[in-house]
């Protein structure tokens, strides 16, 4: 599944917010009933920013998944778990997405290539 995956590690540290609206140039917007959680360059957090977290790094899955496979995510997850990195998942149409606390980022290279992933 992983032999020619690849993941890109991103320079910039990200913070997951709440927030009472959508946020142009997020990376990433979800609205649900209860809340809408902006995905944002941490040099970019504002007063819109209810609650913060801060200090993650942004792992992005270089490749497409089709919607037919399985157990792709749970296979890197248990890898992580197995090393106790938390992470913070995003799934998009192609792809998927995990945020990091950067204290954790170099265990989870390590952790994702013993997978099979290759680094770019």
């Amino acid at each position: 599944m992983t032999e020619r995956g690849r993941f890109v590690v991103f320079k910039e540290k990200y913070a997951i917010a709440v927030s009472s609206r959508t946020i142009e140039g997020a990376f990433a917007n979800i609205i649900d009933k209860n809340e809408i959680t902006v995905i944002i360059r941490q040099d970019k957090i504002g007063k819109w920013a209810k609650k913060v977290k801060k200090d993650f790094i942004l792992i992005t899955f270089d490749m497409t998944l089709p919607f037919s496979m399985t157990g792709f995510i749970s296979k890197v997850l248990t890898a992580l778990a197995e090393q106790k990195i938390p992470i913070f998942v995003v799934s998009t149409f192609t792809t998927d997405h995990i945020l990091i606390k950067d204290e954790y980022i170099k265990k989870a290279e390590k952790a994702l290539i013993k997978l099979g992933f290759k680094q770019k």
